[in-house]
């Protein structure tokens, strides 16, 4: 496994193109409202990544139609932005998006609610993204990659939720998907050693039901099997001497 080391001058290329993904991400989530189609949310994310001289890493991606995956409920991921897909008060949505500035790209994910959603809608989301806190807690050099993984099981275990184990975060840099692969459930084997300068998009996929899913005949979008509702956190860090910097996160809300 070649696991890249980013140099000083890699990781500011890197910094960048995170710090412009939380941009895009931050007008995208203002945008999330009932009434508004996936695929207006597309052309939204589509725009502002060209405007800003980068190009959507997710479009045409081994035939990816679109720039932004957006994904309603009990779609975990890559679902496929549609002007006929209207969003609900009382959905949920996970955006998944990144771009390449200047060959260096980022990724992160979002979930929303749309208008009021269930208490167990909202806790499911809040769990999903704490999870990834918990899990880059042991994102320090020295420490093995899947303590990274031991602990977000640790943590979302405790709830009953089901975690995706047919899809995992991920390596990235001149590539958008890098060794080494980063699961989000519980690992037999230590995995290899973190050292500064790697760079790594963790993305805790996590379902209301079971953790089974299935793809639909459009070879892309991923659902849970058992129909339950389904969110995504994930931001693209960097391991350092110290704590991981989150590159794609620059602000706690």
């Amino acid at each position: 496994m070649a696991v890249s080391i980013k140099s000083a001058r890699e990781i500011e290329l890197m910094r960048e193109s995170c710090r412009l993904l939380e941009i895009v991400h931050d007008e995208l989530g203002k945008a999330i409202r009932p009434g508004i189609s996936t695929l207006d949310i597309d052309r939204m994310g589509d725009k502002m990544i060209r405007d800003m001289g980068c190009i959507p890493n997710f479009k045409d991606y081994n035939g990816y139609p679109a720039s932004i995956c957006v994904s309603v409920n009990d779609e975990v991921v890559h679902g496929i932005p549609d002007k006929n897909r209207i969003l609900m008060d009382g959905d949920i949505v996970s955006l998944d998006a990144g771009l390449i500035y200047k060959g260096y790209h980022s990724d992160a994910a979002r979930t929303y609610a749309v208008g009021e959603i269930s208490r167990e809608a909202q806790l499911l989301i809040e769990r999903t993204r704490q999870s990834f806190f918990e899990g880059i807690k042991k994102a320090r050099a020295g420490a093995h990659l899947h303590d990274i993984s031991n602990a977000i099981d640790a943590y979302i275990s405790q709830f009953g939720y089901g975690i995706v184990r047919d899809l995992v975060g991920h390596g990235i840099g001149t590539s958008l998907h890098e060794d080494p692969q980063v699961p989000n459930f519980r690992q037999r084997r230590k995995g290899m050693k973190l050292a500064p300068g790697m760079t790594l998009a963790i993305e805790p996929m996590i379902n209301l039901g079971r953790g089974d899913v299935e793809w639909l005949d459009d070879d892309w979008t991923v659902v849970t099997e058992d129909g339950s509702i389904s969110a995504h956190y994930e931001n693209t860090i960097l391991i350092t001497e110290g704590e991981p910097e989150i590159l794609t996160l620059s602000h706690l809300p």
